[in-house]
């Protein structure tokens, strides 16, 4: 566990609404999302201010973050975007919030950057994936690693000091050496914030179907690939703060932790989903019936409670910080938490799992084994 961030702690709550509309989908992408069309986009915006106004009556609260995923949700444009944020204030507060919106570099213009910011979005999130131009033709990126470059620099012109980049790691014939070029050329950019995920393959995108599977490296080439990009990283100051994640200090996506941490979110939008009073909803993946329901609540669905212990451990152990032994207990009192610190035992002799100061966390090549060793965990 890196000692230069700080442990995180999110207790409001926050907002995340789904934008389903992209320009093309990439062949990689299993998200809900279909073709940008204006008068949709209209209707759109209009069911988001209905369901914030109407979920602010069913479940009062302040928040303090308030992210724009999709699909693309820049393409709604800043007087869209704006005028959802004109709503979300009035009725959630958002003093002082972190407000995120992700953005494709091919679709991002400078005025529109401008304007966003102007209209509070304080936070963006690239969708790069690679600086290496042969790594982009392959996931069907439609814009080069210089494009990319000059979407920051415009968004860092605009005033945005907290930019993200996305790293996809895994790609077809991906080596170390393209991951560093990659890095090398993130680092350079300046911005603040790099998420390296590994690609993970679809059955229901393209993808899934063309056996681009077959193409990927392999487990232990995976895994080679993800230990030197956090090691490289880290070496350029973006500390690893969950499995993930990387940030120069202080700049951690507040939103994203309110998911491991099992804080409150309120998810809008069609396929988006919530985490409130102790319930977790899900609204389907559909556009029509949102934008048809004469109140878009109408339209959720219960998925049972949320926080008992197992998700509160699995999804904090996300997190480089790990899990508490005190505040474990004294959030699921009903739990054999000195089971699960007993279990972790061999865990950490494997070198898998280090305990500190009281918490329990995660390596990075124990990262890589997540989901086996939390089975056995819990």
């Amino acid at each position: 566990m890196s000692m230069d961030l700080p442990i995180i702690r999110e207790q409001t709550a926050g907002i995340y609404i789904h934008v389903p509309f992209c320009a093309a989908k990439c062949p990689y992408c299993n998200f809900y999302s279909v073709k940008a069309d204006e008068v949709l986009m209209d209707a759109y915006t209009g069911q988001i201010c209905r369901a914030l106004e109407n979920s602010a009556r069913r479940w009062p609260r302040q928040a303090d973050t308030l992210y724009f995923g999709g699909g693309t949700p820049i393409l709604l444009g800043a007087r869209r975007i704006g005028q959802i944020l004109d709503v979300a204030r009035r009725y959630f507060g958002l003093e002082h919030a972190e407000i995120t919106l992700e953005a494709n570099p091919a679709s991002t213009l400078e005025q529109t950057l401008q304007e966003l910011y102007a209209a509070g979005i304080n936070r963006l999130s690239f969708g790069m994936q690679s600086a290496d131009g042969m790594e982009l033709k392959r996931l069907g990126r439609r814009h080069t690693a210089q494009e990319a470059a000059l979407a920051v620099a415009h968004a860092q012109k605009a005033g945005f000091t907290n930019i993200s980049l996305d790293l996809m790691l895994g790609i077809p014939q991906q080596t170390v050496q393209s991951v560093e070029k990659s890095i090398a050329f993130y680092v350079e950019t300046g911005v603040s914030h790099i998420s390296a995920y590994l690609l993970k393959i679809e059955e229901d995108t393209p993808f899934g179907r063309d056996g681009t599977a077959d193409c990927c490296p392999d487990p232990d080439i995976q895994a080679e690939l993800y230990l030197h990009a956090v090691n490289v990283l880290e070496h350029n100051g973006f500390f690893q703060y969950e499995i993930s994640n990387f940030a120069r200090p202080g700049f951690h996506s507040r939103h994203n932790c309110k998911y491991w941490l099992g804080a409150e979110y309120l998810g809008l939008g069609p396929a988006a989903h919530s985490l409130m009073a102790g319930r977790r909803f899900f609204f389907p993946r559909d556009l029509g019936r949102f934008l048809s329901a004469k109140d878009p609540l109408s339209l959720l669905q219960d998925d049972g409670p949320g926080g008992g212990p197992a998700e509160y451990a699995m999804l904090g152990l996300r997190l480089t910080q790990g899990i508490c032994r005190e505040e474990a207990a004294a959030r699921c009192p009903d739990y054999d938490w000195d089971g699960l610190w007993q279990r972790a035992r061999i865990m950490i002799r494997a070198g898998y799992m280090r305990l500190e100061k009281g918490r329990l966390f995660f390596t990075p090549e124990g990262f890589l084994l997540s989901n086996s060793i939390l089975a056995r965990l819990l």
